[in-house]
């Protein structure tokens, strides 16, 4: 029995089994071929006979279908520009007031100030994340001093 493939992805998965369907394997064999190459965990029995049932309807892709839903349109470079320009003009502002003002969700808002901007709040201001190594040297000789 071959060494299991550790990494993959659920696109190559997929394409084996088309490939395998295709030539008209069976469903049941296709999964213990997949479970063989990739390990247990790269797709279920139920999945690979979905995969199958799909393929029998017609479907040729691989890939996901797109997802319903409304698309993201609030995390976008204005609002991002925005919120970083009145943080630095107040940077004691709330989350909150900052959605009122540009008039998106808090959520929004949050994930921008925190994920894409890279802050976090400090004795009630705004302060980036990142420390240089000349702040971080400096924080040590600081400590250093303080304990002597």
């Amino acid at each position: 029995m071959a060494t299991p493939i550790n990494e993959w992805s659920k696109l190559e998965v997929r394409a084996v089994v088309l490939f395998l369907f295709s030539k008209g394997t069976k469903p049941s064999e296709i999964h213990k071929q997949i479970a063989e190459t990739y390990g247990e965990g790269a797709m279920s029995r139920s999945r690979v006979y979905q995969w199958c049932t799909w393929f029998v309807e017609g479907r040729t892709s691989v890939g996901d279908e797109p997802k319903s839903g409304r698309p993201k349109t609030s995390t976008n470079e204005e609002n991002t520009t925005h919120v970083d320009e009145l943080i630095r003009c107040d940077r004691r502002m709330k989350i909150c007031e900052i959605a009122l003002k540009l008039e998106i969700p808090k959520s929004t808002v949050y994930e921008i100030v925190h994920d894409t901007l890279g802050y976090r709040k400090v004795s009630a201001r705004w302060v980036p994340k990142m420390l240089t190594e000349d702040h971080k040297l400096l924080r040590v000789e600081i400590s250093q001093r303080f304990l002597q």
